[in-house]
Parts: structure tokens; C-alpha cells; sequence
């Protein structure tokens, strides 16, 4: 593999070397694969085996294969057949999911999806700066580790592209779920599929999880910096601003899951480090259904309410979600956007998230350095 000319930011973090040509040199004798020691007095027929290298595999929540019937009808089936997604007893949800969600969801769901798919690639969003966001890691971080990218649901397969970390040479693994505020039905949920994967491997890699960043000044101050120039682009300013989180049901909270106090804090350091009044910057939660009380304030009553408030001018940012999809380019910019005008708003906006950009790529660069200190 050739060395790159520059090393990346995330890559220099970890080496701490002064001189950054020696320390690529370095970098390639350490990482490059090689045979198990002694395997010069291995028998003729021994089975060839690469190790020695590091792997990262960041991993998103997932996107359908199309926005057909079929296709979203498989995504939605494994997403909402996850225990870790839903708690609700199987003899109740099991019916009720093949019966009537399965039945009815996949065609609206499809023509959500359509109204942001990508059709140049003929994929979700989330699928594209996913990638983006790999290949741009793998370049700053040049040849110090392999780089690859999965779906907890849909594709990339998470156990297939840990197979790919391994046959090319990965016997340590650091695994990033791309979810700054931790839960059982995001993060856990992903570490699961990889663990599951794990379970079947006679020769396991050495494996760590990052873990969540909600609170870490380098993510508050790239969302705070994101802010400022999604506002700055702005023809007006906005009187109220949210800091829309996913929800979860209510009960997921009183069984310990830290993801509300996590999000809470998030939306306060991102305030104050932009200096807005509780009144003027607000956290709420989207993304709810069925009829479980989940997680308050609402993002979508939130919205409404501002408007038949007074409210003229609003803008809402995502800072859990680590790359635009379903739920901020459809629900957040369309229906919250609609939901707004429609009760009396005039000016509103979406800020866009991270995704593969610089302020972006430097959290997540930032989070894979750390978490590697002592690997390269």
C-alpha cells in the first residue's frame, strides 16, 4: 500500500510524532499484514493467516434497498422485529406487526423515502454520507488502520463487512456506532449484530466499542460552529430554535436507559456555548408512534404550538443524528416545516447535520483517535 503524502488530523492525534514523514514510515512497518509469529516453521500446509493490522467499522442505523413495496417492507419487518426497538410482549407485537403494520406502512413509508432519495445512486441519504464519511476517514487516517462502513439494518451487512476487516488482516477491531447520545435501541442494538458475528468465529479479532460522545467538547463545539453558519446563511433570524432529538418511549427511561439525560445535556452545552436563553433555544423529541406516551417535549406539537403562539420564525437542528435522513430531510424540513406555516409561522429552516463535512469529520475523527490510543 502507498503512504500517503499527509496525515490526517484524527492519524496525527494518535501517532504524536514531531516528524510526520517518520511517522508514516512507522505507521505502514507496524500495520502491514503479516504471517502469525513462527509461521517460517509452520507445515507446508498450513492455512495462510493475516493479522496485524487495525480495523474501524463505523455503523448507522440502516436505509431500505428501494423505495418499492417489497424492499420497505423487508427493512421495516427487520427494524421493527428488533427487541431492542420494540419491548413490546412478541404474542402482542407479532400480530400486530405482520398483520397490520407490515400491511399498511411499507407503501407510505416508500413515498417518504422517495421524496429524498438519492437518485443518482439510487439510494438513501443516510447510505451516501455514510460512505462519505468512511472514505473520508480512511483517508485522513492513511494507512494506520482499514476503514469500513455497515447497516445495522439493511445493507452493508454488519457481519459482512467485519469479515472483510478480517481477510484484510484486522485482528483488532474498534467499533464506532455514529450515535453521540447513547441507547439501547441505537448503539446496543448495533453492538449486538457485531457481537453476534463474533459468535460464530473460531478466532475472534480483539475488540472495543466508542463510546457515546454527547458531553464531548469537540462534537458541542462542531454543533455549536454549525449552528452559527446555518444561521449566518440566513436571510432572517429565527425567534425560537429546537435541538430535535429522536424519542423513545417513555417506559425505555424509567428502565434505566441514559439516552434522555443525555440529549437534555447535549441541547444545554449546545446552548450555552452559543450563548441563547433557554427561552430562544428549546430541546424537544420527534419521531413517535403508536400510543405510548414517549419521551416530551414533542417536536411536532412544539412546532405548532410556537406558530399559533406568535411565532413567525423558527429553525430546528438534529444534533443526534450524525448524517441527514428520513427523519430530518422529511419530518423535520417537510412535515415540521408544514406544520409551522400552516398555523400561522412565515419564515423557517432546517440546519443541516454534520454529515461528511469538516466540522463533521473532525468529530468523528477525533472520537476514532481517542478510542485507538495504544492500537497505533
Amino acid at each position: 500500500m502507498t503512504a500517503p503524502t499527509t496525515v490526517g488530523p484524527g492519524a496525527a492525534a494518535v501517532l504524536e510524532r514531531a516528524d510526520a514523514a517518520g511517522a508514516v514510515r512507522a505507521m505502514n512497518e507496524r500495520v502491514e499484514p503479516t504471517l502469525l509469529a513462527g509461521a517460517a516453521a509452520m507445515p507446508a500446509d498450513h492455512p495462510a493467516i493475516r493479522c496485524g493490522r487495525v480495523g474501524v467499522l463505523i455503523m448507522n442505523l440502516g436505509t431500505p434497498e428501494a423505495t418499492s413495496y417489497w424492499p420497505m417492507r423487508a427493512y421495516l419487518k427487520e427494524f421493527l422485529s428488533d427487541r431492542r426497538v420494540i419491548e413490546v410482549p412478541r404474542l402482542i407485537w407479532w400480530p400486530l406487526l405482520n398483520l397490520i403494520i407490515l400491511t399498511k406502512r411499507p407503501g407510505p413509508k416508500g413515498r417518504d423515502y422517495a421524496s429524498i432519495w438519492n437518485k443518482e445512486r439510487d439510494e438513501g441519504p443516510l447510505k451516501t454520507i455514510t460512505r462519505g464519511q468512511c472514505e473520508r476517514l480512511q483517508a485522513a487516517m492513511g494507512d494506520s488502520v482499514v476503514v469500513d462502513w455497515a447497516m445495522r439494518y439493511g445493507k452493508p451487512e454488519v457481519s459482512a463487512r467485519i469479515q472483510a476487516l478480517l481477510d484484510r488482516g484486522c485482528d483488532r477491531i474498534l467499533l464506532v456506532p455514529l450515535y453521540p447520545q447513547y441507547a439501547a435501541a441505537t448503539s446496543a442494538t448495533a453492538c449486538d449484530q457485531a457481537f453476534k458475528a463474533l459468535m460464530k468465529m473460531r478466532w475472534q479479532p480483539t475488540v472495543r466499542v466508542s463510546p457515546p460522545y454527547h458531553d464531548d467538547p469537540v462534537y458541542i463545539e462542531a454543533i455549536a460552529q454549525s449552528i452559527r453558519e446555518g444561521l449566518a446563511k440566513l436571510d432572517f433570524e429565527p425567534e425560537v430554535i429546537l435541538t430535535s432529538f429522536h424519542g423513545v418511549p417513555k417506559s425505555y427511561l424509567l428502565k434505566g436507559d441514559p439516552y434522555h439525560c443525555q440529549c437534555v445535556k447535549t441541547g444545554r452545552l449546545i446552548r450555552e456555548a452559543l450563548g441563547f436563553s433557554p427561552e430562544r433555544m428549546r430541546t424537544t423529541f420527534q419521531s413517535r408512534f403508536g400510543n405510548e406516551e414517549w419521551l416530551k417535549p414533542y417536536t411536532d406539537e412544539t412546532v405548532q404550538a410556537l406558530a399559533k403562539s406568535g411565532v413567525k420564525r423558527m429553525a430546528i437542528v438534529a444534533p443526534g443524528f450524525t448524517a441527514d435522513c428520513l427523519e430530518t430531510l422529511e419530518e423535520l424540513d417537510g412535515e415540521n416545516r408544514h406544520y409551522f406555516e400552516e398555523n400561522g409561522g412565515e419564515r423557517f429552516a432546517y440546519i443541516p447535520c454534520l454529515n461528511d463535512g469538516d466540522l463533521g469529520m473532525r468529530v468523528i475523527e477525533h472520537v476514532v483517535a481517542r478510542e485507538l490510543k495504544g492500537w497505533v
